[in-house]
């Protein structure tokens, strides 16, 4: 069972008030290890991707590299529309507010039992109610599917409120392809002119395609690759000119979208897409919180049993909503 002990103070910091770089000597160490434990692994069968993507989605996770759920967390199953979903309550009968999480997996793998540490972690560091969502995946769901079912998601959790025990309040995050989603969920409820959640919450976001930064040329292929010309992208983007609500560095304007907490890896070839739209949405007086963990790698969220980087996340997103959600 993980537990979440207080963790060594971080050290070092940068910029002022919005932006932080959080580092710990370990948090290098335990990523240098766990790069070297996947590159000790035998190599899989020879497959052509989808083959590949299809035996993928069926491995369940390693308790030992993503930990199990938080004790004190009440979890239960939930259907949204057709979708499977999960929910974590934290230890109180109060109404509280509800967090829509999404998984990350490149807009075609990942599931949420990979990330159940985390997201039952946020429920009880964040005394808040955490539905995480098994959207639509591509190839056989390409954009705007999984967009659309977190749009609807949403919408459902607004219409739900008493049976989830929600007070009314909503943020929507997630991580890489899902904070893609949640930011993208945000731009389409915005222009759309629905109701736009409360926060968002976007960890190691990937808001761009083919990005040319210094992130992707220092760090491609540490864990992740977003080289050009990837098998993934091509089964999720459409062809052509690329949307905002798919590619969210590129919309035109950021104002009046939800205050966002970003986290970034400092070892991540997306690195550099958490700057860039923490940056645009500061210009465009968006309340804004950057939070760099330097040392560790993409995805660092789903490995909280072996890094420490991810037990500190979690308990950080949890102070932050409950600073934004404070108790009535």
């Amino acid at each position: 069972m993980t537990t979440f002990e207080a963790e060594p103070p971080a050290r070092g910091s940068w910029g002022a008030g919005s932006r932080t770089i959080v580092d710990h000597p370990a948090y290098q160490a335990e990523t240098d290890a766990l790069l070297a434990r996947f590159a000790d692994q035998p190599p899989g069968p020879d497959l052509d991707p989808y083959q590949a993507l299809l035996l993928d989605r069926e491995e369940l996770p390693d308790p030992s590299l993503a930990g199990s759920i938080h004790p004190a967390v009440h979890c239960e199953d939930l259907t949204i529309g057709t979708l499977a979903a999960r929910m974590y309550r934290p230890p109180t009968d109060e109404p509280r507010p509800v967090l829509l999480w999404l998984h990350g997996g490149g807009f075609i793998g990942g599931d949420l039992r990979d990330i159940e540490c985390a997201t039952s972690g946020i429920a009880a560091a964040g005394n808040i109610i955490v539905v995480s969502l098994n959207y639509r995946l591509a190839p056989e769901n390409p954009y705007p599917a999984a967009l659309h079912d977190v749009r609807d998601s949403l919408e459902w959790i607004r219409e739900h409120q008493a049976e989830l025990n929600g007070d009314g309040r909503i943020a929507v995050g997630g991580q890489s392809a899902g904070a893609a989603l949640a930011a993208g969920a945000c731009l389409l409820a915005r222009d759309e002119g629905r109701p736009l959640p409360d926060r968002q919450l976007l960890c190691y976001p990937s808001l761009d395609l083919d990005q040319d930064t210094e992130s992707y040329r220092l760090f491609d292929g540490t864990f992740l690759s977003i080289a050009p010309g990837r098998w993934s992208s091509a089964q999720y983007f459409p062809s052509g000119e690329l949307p905002a609500t798919a590619v969210p560095l590129r919309a035109e304007s950021l104002k009046g979208l939800p205050p966002a907490l970003i986290l970034a890896a400092g070892r991540d070839p997306l690195r550099d897409d958490a700057r860039n739209y923490a940056a645009r949405l500061e210009n465009d007086d968006v309340p804004v919180r950057l939070v760099e963990y330097a040392g560790t790698m993409h995805a660092f969220l789903n490995f909280p049993a072996v890094l420490s980087a991810a037990r500190h996340a979690i308990e950080l997103i949890g102070a932050d909503l409950r600073a934004a959600f404070p108790a009535p």
